[in-house]
C-alpha cells in the first residue's frame, strides 16, 4: 500500500504556526519580488482571489476583504518542510519526497496493520509536532493514493482527513467522482485526446482498451491506466543526483548596469558551484541567460544566452564564477533594462570519477580551498564567506515588503516567551 501525505495550504499553515491571530483569516503568499499570489489559505480561495494574481492589480481587492499579503519567506517553508518529512521517516523508511509540501510513503510488510488508524497517527504527530495540518490518502497503488488524498481534503468533515482505498468497491467509487483532468500525471495533452474520445471521468479511462491505451499514449499512459486498476505499476523514486544545476532570478528591478549585472551573476555562480559540491559533481558546461522585462511593452526588448564549455570538468566557484561574468559581459547590451538572469551547470560528472585531460586541469589549490570555503559557511552561517565579485552586504535582492521572520532558521527572529 501506498500514501500519499500533503500538506494543507502549506504556506499559509506555516505562517500560522508562528502568527496564532492568522487563523481563520484569508492569507496570499506571494512570488518572488512580491509579483503575484502563488498559494492561497482556504478563506482566500472562498473570496475568488484567483491564482496568480498579479498583487498591483488586486491589492486594493485584497486590504477590502482583509487578506492578508505576506512575501515568500523559503527558509522558514523549506526548514518546517524538512521536519514534516523527518516525522514520515518514523513510520516507513519508504518516503518520497514529492514536492516541498507533499510525500509518498510505501507500506512493505503492514498487512496485519489498520492503515487507517496509523494515517491517523501520522497525521496527530505531524499536527502536534510542527503545527501543520495534513491530509493522507492511503491506496494500493500511487496514483490511488492521489485520489484518496484529494477525497480526504474534499470531504474532512466524512474523513477526518484520513481515507483509504481498501476495496474494490471503493476504487470504483473514487474513479467515477474525480474528473479525468484531476488524475495525477494527465496533462493538457493527454487530457485533450481523452476528451475526443469521451473521456470525462478517471473511470472512463481506465475501461478504454489496454491496446488503444499503448498505442495512442505508449508506456506512461499505459502505466497509469493500470496503476489506476489497482496494479502498481509506478514505484516510489530513487533519490539520485540532479544532471544540471539552475540559479535564476528576478531583479528586484530593472537595470542597465553592467557591474550590478555581473555581480548578480557572480553569485548565481557561486550558488551552482556550491550545490555542485554538495552532490559530489562538477560540470563540464556552464549556460548564461539574461534577459529585458518582457511585461513592459514599450521598452527595448532583448533576451540572450551564452554557453561555455569547459576544457576539465570543475565545482570550483573561483571557475564557475570567472566564467559565467565573461559570458554574461558577451549578452550584455547598452541601453537595455535587464530584469532577469540565470546560470545552468549541465555535463554533470563525479568529481572523483571523471575522464582526465593531458593538457589542461584545474589548479590544484581551488578543492581544499572551497571545501575551507564550505566548512565555515556551514559553521558560522550562509553566505559568510564570498567570493571579491559578490556584493558582501546581500545575497537575493528582492523586494519582500511583506516578509515575515525567519522563526526556525534565523537565531534572532527566534521567538521569545516571556
Amino acid at each position: 500500500m501506498f500514501a500519499l501525505i500533503d500538506c494543507n495550504n502549506f504556506y499559509a499553515s506555516c505562517e500560522r504556526v508562528f502568527n496564532p491571530n492568522l487563523q481563520g483569516k484569508p492569507i496570499a503568499i506571494l512570488s518572488n519580488n512580491d509579483g503575484c499570489v502563488i498559494s492561497r489559505s482556504d478563506e482566500a480561495k472562498a473570496l475568488n482571489l484567483p491564482m496568480g494574481a498579479p498583487i498591483f492589480k488586486w491589492n486594493s481587492f485584497c486590504k477590502a476583504n482583509n487578506i492578508t499579503v505576506l512575501s515568500s519567506n523559503y527558509p522558514l517553508y523549506g526548514d518546517m518542510s524538512s521536519r514534516v518529512m523527518n516525522i514520515l521517516k518514523q513510520f516507513t523508511p519508504d518516503v518520497e519526497v514529492y514536492s516541498i509540501d507533499e510525500a509518498f510513503v510505501e507500506f512493505k510488510g503492514f498487512e496485519n496493520y489498520n492503515l487507517n488508524n496509523y494515517g491517523h497517527q501520522m497525521r496527530t504527530r505531524i499536527l502536534k509536532w510542527t503545527g501543520i495540518p495534513t491530509c493522507v490518502g492511503i491506496a494500493p497503488t500511487k496514483s490511488l493514493s492521489k485520489i484518496a488524498n484529494k477525497i480526504a481534503r474534499k470531504f474532512p468533515k466524512e474523513t477526518g482527513g484520513i481515507y483509504v482505498i481498501d476495496s474494490e468497491e471503493k476504487r470504483l467509487k473514487a474513479l467515477n467522482w474525480i474528473n479525468i483532468e484531476d488524475v495525477w500525471g494527465i496533462g493538457r495533452g493527454f487530457h485533450k485526446s481523452l476528451s475526443a474520445k469521451g473521456c470525462k471521468k478517471a473511470i472512463h479511462f481506465v475501461n478504454l482498451p489496454d491496446t488503444w491505451v499503448r498505442n495512442n499514449f505508449g508506456t506512461t499512459g499505459f502505466k497509469l491506466k493500470k496503476d489506476l486498476e489497482g496494479i502498481p505499476q509506478i514505484a516510489l523514486d530513487e533519490p539520485t543526483n540532479k544532471k544540471a544545476i539552475a540559479t535564476t532570478r528576478s531583479f528586484d528591478f530593472s537595470y542597465n548596469n553592467i557591474n550590478y549585472i555581473k555581480e548578480r551573476i557572480a553569485t548565481f555562480a557561486a550558488t551552482c558551484a556550491e550545490k555542485l559540491r554538495k552532490q559530489h559533481s562538477s560540470c563540464y558546461v556552464i549556460y548564461v541567460t539574461l534577459s529585458s522585462d518582457r511585461h513592459k511593452k514599450n521598452t527595448e526588448q532583448h533576451r540572450g544566452s551564452a554557453v561555455i564549455n569547459l576544457p576539465y570538468p570543475t565545482n570550483s566557484s573561483l571557475v564557475i564564477s570567472t566564467e559565467a561574468v565573461k559570458a554574461v559581459t558577451s549578452i550584455f547590451k547598452k541601453n537595455i533594462k535587464y530584469k532577469k538572469a540565470g546560470v545552468v551547470v549541465s555535463g554533470l560528472v563525479p568529481t572523483n570519477n571523471f575522464q582526465l585531460n593531458m593538457f589542461k586541469k584545474e589548479n590544484p589549490k581551488h578543492q581544499p580551498l572551497m571545501q575551507s570555503i564550505d566548512k565555515l559557511n556551514n559553521k558560522y552561517g550562509h553566505y559568510k564567506i564570498k567570493l571579491a565579485s559578490q556584493d558582501l552586504k546581500r545575497t537575493w535582492k528582492m523586494r519582500q515588503e511583506h516578509l515575515s521572520p525567519k522563526y526556525t532558521t534565523n537565531i534572532k527572529d527566534i521567538i521569545v516567551v516571556k
